[in-house]
């Protein structure tokens, strides 16, 4: 996914909006951004930049580093801050070429994390407190300081180390751009580091996990280091969350079969649309539906407009078997089986997919049943890798499961245990 904000100039500007906590909130879009070297705006990026309305940057840069490049122009609109939060400079340009990125950076990040603790934690009080404008923090390239202090605010709202890694990890966009920059400004200079722009998982990982080593946790190193409370981490949230959509759940009748039909339909030309060869529209009708509904259980997701209580959308729908021997072959009852978790995108706010899935799960342990499995096409990593965050564990493949629809097909079978 490409987060990037298009600018001529700036080459990693971000909105760190529309990710998802694991309470099911959302980090609210349009609030909090991050980049590289504001001083680059000018023309045409000055004035994308303020149509943002942006009110506060945070400059995470050295003293020297702004009286070198410059800094945002001044503007009555904004509220400039530099807190330099890293204290042990170092040129990533000039390191030896089996310099290994991964833990050389974790280790320059976690230097920061113990030096800067005076400035890491007035930013975060600036992002905390800045009321209704945006914020916009940044570095000179916009991967490891800013990095870092991504990685925080999104820990503190709770949005899952996956994710977080995921988002530093998209400075690989940039990078062609930084390194071309770099070259630009440094024509009788070689670039002897391959790893210079480059913002590899392994760096936050290690990072992250160094912290969690170190502190206990993130909030932990937040609180007991940098001195700041749970109520500031609540103001933080308060900022920058906004709460999941209302959404309840009930059983699927006879009524609703059109719609489990549409559902499943559009869910189809979706995966086709993303390249996914799984599902086919208009290859599971009424008659499917019908059959499940008389030897299983189908659910519906319903969205709940908080300021029309009476307005009701679906935004899901998911399958609950009590066996399936398709895929398991012949086993005890201790477990349930979601099928066709399908939610509908026009509708369903982010993270929809993630509730249906902690409601299905709840459903099977009122049963008495402690274990919930599913499977998902073998050659799809993505949904895999979207159920073992989750929690679920890869316990096996199906060469060739058998739906009954004529086409055999490899499936990888995944299981949580239920508590």
């Amino acid at each position: 996914m490409n987060r990037h904000i298009p600018f001529a100039q700036l080459h990693n500007f971000r909105d760190l909006g529309g990710y998802q906590a694991e309470d099911g909130s959302t980090v609210r879009r349009g609030r909090l951004f991050r980049s590289d070297s504001l001083s680059k705006l000018e023309g045409a990026d000055w004035d994308r930049f303020l149509s943002l309305g942006i009110r506060t940057v945070v400059d995470l840069r050295y003293p020297w580093e702004i009286e070198a490049k410059g800094r945002v122009p001044a503007h009555p609109s904004l509220a400039y801050h530099n807190q330099s939060i890293e204290h042990r400079p170092y040129d990533q340009s000039a390191l030896a070429p089996d310099v290994a990125p991964g833990p050389y950076l974790a280790a320059r990040y976690a230097e920061v994390a113990k030096d800067g603790t005076k400035e890491i934690r007035e930013t975060l009080e600036l992002i905390a407190t800045a009321g209704e404008g945006p914020v916009v923090f940044h570095c000179a390239s916009g991967k490891d300081r800013t990095g870092l202090v991504a990685a925080l605010i999104l820990s503190l709202l709770g949005v899952p180390e996956r994710t977080i890694v995921e988002d530093f990890t998209l400075t690989g966009l940039a990078t062609a751009r930084l390194v071309a920059d770099w070259r630009a400004a440094n024509p009788d200079r070689e670039l002897t580091w391959p790893g210079y722009g480059q913002a590899p998982a392994e760096v936050m990982t290690l990072f992250l996990a160094d912290l969690n080593s170190r502190y206990g946790s993130i909030q932990s190193y937040v609180t007991q280091i940098l001195g700041l409370d749970t109520t500031f981490i609540s103001a933080l949230r308060a900022n920058l969350l906004e709460p999941a959509a209302p959404i309840s759940f009930r059983r699927a009748t006879e009524a609703d079969i059109p719609t489990l039909v549409r559902l499943r339909d559009d869910a189809a030309n979706w995966q086709l649309s993303q390249g996914i060869d799984q599902w086919k529209p208009g290859q599971l009708t009424e008659p499917h539906f019908r059959t499940r509904l008389a030897e299983g259980e189908v659910w519906l997701a319903i969205l709940n407009e908080p300021n029309a209580p009476d307005e009701q959308q679906v935004a899901g729908a998911w399958e609950l078997w009590w066996d399936d021997p398709a895929a398991w072959g012949p086993q005890p009852p201790t477990a349930a089986y979601i099928h066709r978790l399908m939610t509908d995108r026009r509708v369903a706010p982010p993270g929809t997919g993630r509730h249906l899935l902690a409601e299905a799960e709840r459903r099977i342990t009122a049963t008495g049943r402690t274990l919930s499995r599913l499977d998902c096409l073998a050659d799809n990593p993505r949904l895999r890798e979207y159920y073992q965050a989750a929690g679920y564990t890869v316990v096996g493949e199906q060469a060739a499961k058998d739906s009954g629809l004529g086409n055999p097909y490899a499936v990888t079978l995944l299981e949580k245990r239920l508590h």
